[in-house]
């Protein structure tokens, strides 16, 4: 009779441990083995949600799902926020917007209505956000600009004195952008706009830079060979290399956290984007997340904090 109670309860432990590990954690995602390092934006249906990744893609969780189109997401440097943009009034007014690492708490920042506010980052202390922000003024002329603000929405103010997109922050508090287009160049200027260095200068397109986590190179894109490409220089703007070769365009360069790989969107064959990553010399380049783009690197994940948040063991 011992026995068969014995083999009851060992048949009853084996079935809960069986359904944990099946469990699913926030969305349908399986329990994390390696470092959630990227955040980014994954295609849902019709609509886009804000995602926590590792860098194999073997890992996804979803964080916040605030509009029908949330994108550009990008973590703080503590790891406990990520700023992002969602779209309003059919799709004609983009907002910045904040919210705890495990989706709790979304803010709204900016509610300019036929502005599009988009691409935020954190300064390196974790207290001011810099966003992108384009309209159409009285003439119909698109204008392209760089703001600031705290990281609670206050002071909302422009760096008059730059215009462009993508702005991103050094690790000295200086701001790394993309002039304005037709074609654009890819800078270096203080926050106040003063002391500009011009780091690409040639007559086609060069766009989104993102700085490699050692702060000694720069990925970004450009089109100089014919096709959109992803590229890397030296943070002096020497030293240009090719990273992709290939018809379609890519989208939205960062850098694997540490600094070894650098990770890329992708056109794909139905109308969206699939998330790849590569070694810095253009080798070994793979798929990692389908129906992924605006990839962002996480440095200082708070994992302890996001355990707790998320119920997950990381």
């Amino acid at each position: 009779m011992l026995a068969k109670q014995i083999i009851r309860i060992e048949t009853l432990l084996l079935s809960i441990t069986i359904l944990s590990l099946a469990a699913p954690c926030k969305g349908d995602e399986q329990l994390p083995s390696k470092p959630l390092s990227l955040v980014y934006s994954f295609k849902e249906g019709k609509n886009r949600a804000i995602y926590l990744s590792d860098e194999e893609g073997k890992t996804r969780i979803k964080i916040v799902d605030s509009t029908s189109s949330d994108g550009y997401p990008a973590v703080s440097p503590t790891g406990e926020s990520v700023a992002f943009y969602g779209k309003y009034d059919k799709n004609k007014t983009w907002s910045i917007h904040t919210a705890d690492i495990d989706g709790k708490n979304v803010r709204r920042l900016t509610n300019d209505k036929n502005v599009r506010d988009s691409a935020p980052a954190w300064s390196p202390d974790g207290k001011t956000i810099a966003f992108a922000r384009e309209y159409q003024d009285s003439n119909g002329a698109w204008q392209e600009e760089i703001w600031l603000m705290n990281t609670d929405g206050t002071e909302q103010r422009q760096i008059k004195a730059l215009n462009g997109l993508f702005p991103t922050f050094l690790q000295d508090g200086r701001i790394l952008y993309q002039s304005k287009s037709s074609p654009s160049q890819i800078s270096i200027a203080n926050i106040d706009g003063s002391n500009v260095i011009q780091l690409t200068k040639d007559d086609t397109d060069n766009m989104m830079p993102k700085i490699s986590p050692d702060g000694s190179q720069i990925t970004y894109l450009s089109s100089r060979d014919g096709n959109q490409e992803v590229y890397i220089m030296n943070v002096d703007g020497s030293s240009h290399q090719r990273i992709t070769k290939n018809d379609i365009q890519e989208w939205g360069p960062t850098w694997s956290s540490d600094g070894s790989k650098v990770i890329f969107s992708s056109e794909n064959v139905h109308g969206f984007f699939d998330i790849y990553k590569a070694n810095k010399d253009g080798t070994s380049i793979e798929k990692i997340l389908n129906s992924g783009s605006q990839a962002a690197t996480v440095y200082h994940l708070d994992k302890s904090y996001l355990e707790k948040s998320l119920k997950v063991k990381l």
